[in-house]
């Protein structure tokens, strides 16, 4: 088994009140992972800028990951969080698994948003592999908001072994945004026969609805719009259940994909 706390906030413009925020709800949980949010430093009033992250990015070694890190360690647990993740001239909008201390994984987003009249790609460098890795009973793949809209890379990570996905998210509001975040978490999930935790940013810019996806494609959780912790035990014999029921990864023609999933 595998207990995840899901923490949907609504993150102020100071980075500093979103570390301690983070630190404190890491020590008021006893799960074995807590998932954040994207844009988890902050985000301005009217939205990400560049010159915001430019002068919130940190490199893996700096303060927030850092604290985040020790705080795992003192708890004996693990933690998703979000940074503005500085490497060298580059800023990477990054998902960073810490497990008891390590970073464990990092996950540079790969498709940025370039949509809705947002261009992600004038703030951020783009990300180019794939994150996936061992954590308790799981199989954990890595992806971040917009890559909710890519199956390929969730293909791809099943492929790899995950059997559980784990996407920060600042969702942002619109017309019928709502309706496409339900149907592609769930999506993303059942044609993969795998659990999936999205944790979004809630608030006057995003969406909220956090959810937590069954290998059968059936919601659990549903966080609503207010700021709101809570746990979800997992299951893997679920997985494995649902993947005798739906071998679709087993029945995949992979010789006609080859080159995508390479």
């Amino acid at each position: 088994m595998l207990e995840v706390a899901l923490h949907q906030l609504a993150v102020s413009p100071n980075k500093r009140e979103n570390l301690d925020r983070v630190l404190s709800l890491l020590d008021s949980s006893d799960a074995d992972l807590s998932v954040f949010p994207e844009y988890l430093m902050g985000v301005p009033p009217g939205g990400l800028t560049a010159e915001y992250v430019e002068s919130a990015a940190e490199p893996l070694d700096g303060e927030f990951v850092g604290s985040i890190a020790d705080k795992t360690r003192e708890r004996g647990s693990a933690a998703v969080v979000h940074a503005y993740l500085r490497e060298g001239d580059r800023v990477y909008n990054a998902a960073i698994l810490v497990d008891r201390g390590s970073v464990r994984a990092v996950y540079r987003k790969v498709h940025l948003f370039d949509a809705y009249g947002y261009r992600e790609s004038d703030v951020f460098a783009r990300g180019s592999e794939l994150a996936v890795l061992s954590l308790g009973p799981f199989t954990v793949g890595l992806a971040v908001c917009f890559d909710l809209r890519f199956p390929e890379l969730f293909r791809a990570m099943a492929l790899r072994g995950a059997d559980l996905f784990v996407v920060p998210a600042a969702w942002y509001r619109g017309p019928y945004k709502e309706e496409q975040w339900l149907a592609l978490t769930r999506a993303r999930a059942h044609e993969n026969v795998a659990f999936l935790v999205a944790v979004d940013q809630t608030g006057p810019l995003f969406s909220g609805r956090s959810t937590v996806v069954t290998p059968m494609g059936h919601s659990l959780l549903d966080l609503g719009q207010e700021e709101r912790s809570i746990s979800v035990v997992l299951d893997p014999s679920e997985v494995k259940e649902a993947r005798e029921k739906v071998p679709v990864l087993s029945l995949l023609r992979r010789e006609l994909y080859r080159a995508w999933y390479a």
